[in-house]
């Protein structure tokens, strides 16, 4: 299927590895030129030289902590007037509520509400301009059913669904469309850092912590990078300008709900 977004620019954060490589892959696949943003200077120049390689695809790199003010500032600046953009950060790390302190809690929103709406604020008014724009923020499926052991995340992130609701809501009248794609659990460093947990808080190996986790999935197997990023460029393709303010799940059918 043709997207109908081969020329289109996109800025895709923390996309040197993960998820968020797998959607600058669709997407370069699409025909997307990319601005790719992480921390990791090489990591994140190595990802974008294979998409450069793979799919002749124009992309340029900012390595920087979009978190951070100064490195957002320099990413925005590097970027300018994007059509569509693709959030993301790393979760929190699991615990029990009584381990977090506020400062932690801060943390989380920095990272996980707060850079996403700084990064719509300042990237819609051109989206608006222009009368097109795709916005992909990568949440969670705790924001649908809540992990008990990431109550960082689940608070932050639903935080973010609940900004995103009202706020695609204004802009879908300019063709901008805004949604959350919300994974389970993919095989991703993510998944690696959940299942050495489980290790230690059960004594148990890293192939059983996997087959324990991978049992509790309908399709019994970790998702794949590569199938989300499709999922994403789907949301941002034009295909999808009939889609406003939705919750996504790519999770294999873990999130038991009916609505």
């Amino acid at each position: 299927m043709d997207l109908g977004i081969r020329g289109r620019r996109a800025l895709v954060c923390a996309s040197s590895k993960g998820l968020g490589l797998g959607c600058a892959a669709a997407l370069a696949e699409a025909g997307v030129d990319l601005m790719m943003n992480a921390r990791g200077a090489e990591a994140l120049e190595a990802a974008a030289e294979d998409l450069r390689q793979r799919f002749g695809a124009n992309v340029t790199t900012v390595a920087a902590d979009i978190v951070s003010e100064e490195g957002r500032a320099r990413v925005l600046e590097a970027a300018g007037a994007v059509d569509i953009l693709v959030t993301n950060a790393g979760g929190p790390p699991p615990g029990l509520w009584s381990d977090w302190t506020r400062d932690d809690f801060i943390r989380a929103l920095d990272a996980n509400m707060l850079t996403p709406i700084a990064l719509m604020t300042a990237l819609l008014p051109a989206m608006i301009e222009s009368g097109w724009g795709r916005v992909v923020n990568i949440t969670s499926q705790s924001v649908r059913a809540p992990i008990p052991a990431l109550g960082l995340s689940n608070s932050a992130r639903t935080g973010l669904t609940g900004y995103v609701a009202g706020t695609s809501r204004q802009v879908a009248q300019h063709g901008v469309c805004i949604n959350n794609l919300l994974p389970g659990i993919h095989d991703t460093d993510r998944a690696e850092a959940l299942d050495r947990n489980a290790m230690k808080a059960q004594g148990i190996t890293r192939e059983e912590a996997r087959a324990q986790r991978a049992a509790s999935i309908p399709t019994r197997h970790y998702g794949r990078a590569e199938d989300f990023g499709a999922a994403c460029a789907f949301l941002c393709s034009e295909h999808a300008r009939f889609i406003v303010g939705q919750n996504l799940l790519v999770d294999g059918g873990g999130t038991n709900l009916t609505v």
